[in-house]
Order: structure tokens, then C-alpha cells, then sequence
């Protein structure tokens, strides 16, 4: 892009002015924030953030979601999403994201259809895809067109470098956070999705964190083996923590049956490599049907 980022930042607040009533779904990451942030400068009839509650979600995203939501000064809802009782999620293919993406905007028509009972106040559902995103195998992307949700970011043409630009103009506080996608996605494809594996993660991440590894990934494959990721910066200080913290002993604790140390370094999306996508479900439903079952 050539423009200015106050050139980008009227750009979005140009076109979220075009609908009237907006629904972000927000998890409090950089991207929704950023769409959070110009539905609420836009000064539409109606904004509001609905975020998920779910054991897929850290406790700590959910805590950085209602804060920035706070921050930004929107309507914030936050909603228990059932995408883990979700046969068609827990099997874990590599649509498992279809699942969630669906169920949360499910949840999204619902908290709308609470709010607005009748069909002149048309709501939109908008979210936080950027350009970048649809280079890469996001089935949730597919879910979210099925249910005619709007993605400013993509349309515009906004990759991460530019939405993490505007976060800053905007003066969200997390601005420089780094992406983090949900717990589920450290299980490896074809291992069943488990609150209890969601919590394992959840925990291990945790404890790194606590002792200094800003950004980190637990990867559980096959046989409970925990795989963990780190920038290669920061592998030597994994290191010195199984020497002086026995993180080895702690992993086994909660549950992981091998801990291993990947010295590839941290890498987005790392478990997609190996991946063939398969078919998604045919259309939930009829352009302008609404339908709030899970998928």
C-alpha cells in the first residue's frame, strides 16, 4: 500500500460507515482490535464486540479482550461458544477451524436476534481477516463467507504490517501483540480435541511465559508428545530452564508424555505443512436464512 496510515485509517472508517449496524467479532487481538477500534471512530447506529468464552481460549486472551474492549470504549459482549462439544471439532481434521469460525458467528446471530427481534434492524457481522490471511489454509475464512460476515482488512487490502501500523495511530494498547490463534490449534491434526489437551497446553505456555518466553507455542502431537516452540533467540533459554527449573519434570506433570525442543524456532502455522484440506460441508443454509446451529 502507498497511502499514508492516517490515508488507511480513513479508508476503513470510510468504508465500515457504509453499514449502519455492526457486530466485530473481536477476540482482543491486533487485527479485531483495530476493526473494533474504526466501527467505534465510525460512529455507526450500532457497534458492538462479542467475544468467546470457551476452553479453546487462554485465560489470558479473554482477560486482554475485555480490557482493550474497555480501552476502545465499545459494547462488549462476551459468549460461551460450544465448538468443543462439537463432534465434527473434536475429530480434528484440518477444517477443525471451519467448526469453530461457524459456531462462533452462530453465537454472534444469536446475541444480534436478542438484541434486535425484528428484521429492519439489520445487523452486520464483521471481523478482524486481513490480506495476508488468505494466502494461507483458513477454513475459518470459508465459514465466515457462508454466513455473509465482512472483512474490511482483506477487502482493503490491509496485510499485518499495515493493521499493526493503524493499531498504533489508533493508540491500542496492543498494538504489538503477538498473534495468537487458539489452543486448538497446537493439537496436531487427527488428535481428538480434549479440554483437558486444551488445558495441558494452556498451562505449558503459561509456564514459559512466567519464566521469560514472551512467545511460544506447545504443540501436542501423537503419543502425548509435547513439541515446543520458541523464536531461535530464545531455544537457549529454554534450555537453561530445563537445567535449572526442571521443565521436563513440570510438562510430565501435566500431563505430556515426552517433551521435545524444536530447533527450527517458532513458525506460524507450522502444523499446516503436512495438511491436505479436505472437503468442506455443503452451504449451512440459504443466502439470507439465518441458522444458528452449530455446524
Amino acid at each position: 500500500m502507498n497511502q499514508s496510515i492516517e490515508q488507511n485509517a480513513e479508508s476503513l472508517i470510510a468504508l465500515l460507515r457504509s453499514y449502519r449496524r455492526v457486530a466485530v467479532a473481536f477476540s482482543g487481538g491486533v487485527d479485531s482490535s483495530v476493526v473494533a477500534a474504526a466501527c467505534h471512530k465510525a460512529g455507526l447506529d450500532f457497534t458492538c464486540a462479542v467475544t468467546a468464552q470457551s476452553p479453546s481460549v487462554a485465560s489470558w486472551q479473554l482477560k486482554t479482550a475485555v480490557a482493550v474492549a474497555a480501552e476502545i470504549g465499545i459494547i462488549h459482549h462476551v459468549v460461551q461458544t460450544g465448538e468443543v462439544d462439537n463432534f465434527d471439532y473434536q475429530r480434528n481434521d484440518s477444517n477443525r477451524c471451519f467448526y469453530c469460525k461457524d459456531t462462533l458467528y452462530a453465537s454472534i446471530g444469536e446475541v444480534i436476534g436478542n438484541l434486535f427481534d425484528d428484521q429492519e434492524h439489520e445487523v452486520t457481522v464483521v471481523s478482524g481477516t486481513n490480506y495476508d490471511d488468505l494466502g494461507d489454509h483458513r477454513p475459518g475464512i470459508t465459514a465466515g463467507n457462508r454466513r455473509q460476515v465482512v472483512t474490511p482488512l482483506a477487502a482493503l487490502e490491509f496485510g499485518k504490517a499495515e493493521v499493526r501500523d493503524l493499531a498504533r495511530y489508533f493508540g491500542l494498547s496492543n498494538h504489538d501483540l503477538p498473534a495468537a490463534p487458539c489452543l486448538a490449534s497446537r493439537i496436531a491434526y487427527g488428535v481428538e480435541v480434549t479440554r483437558q489437551r486444551l488445558s495441558q497446553i494452556e498451562q505449558g505456555e503459561a509456564w514459559l511465559r512466567d519464566h521469560g518466553v514472551a512467545e511460544c507455542r506447545v504443540r501436542l502431537q501423537h503419543d502425548g508428545l509435547a513439541r515446543i516452540e520458541v523464536p531461535r533467540d530464545l531455544l537457549e533459554l529454554v534450555l537453561r530452564l530445563e537445567f535449572q527449573e526442571q521443565l521436563v519434570g513440570h510438562f510430565k506433570l501435566l500431563g505430556f508424555n515426552f517433551v521435545t525442543l524444536d530447533l527450527e524456532g517458532f513458525q506460524s502455522g507450522k502444523l499446516n505443512r503436512a495438511i491436505v484440506p479436505l472437503e468442506l460441508p455443503k452451504p449451512l443454509r440459504e443466502k439470507g436464512t439465518p441458522n444458528n446451529e452449530q455446524g
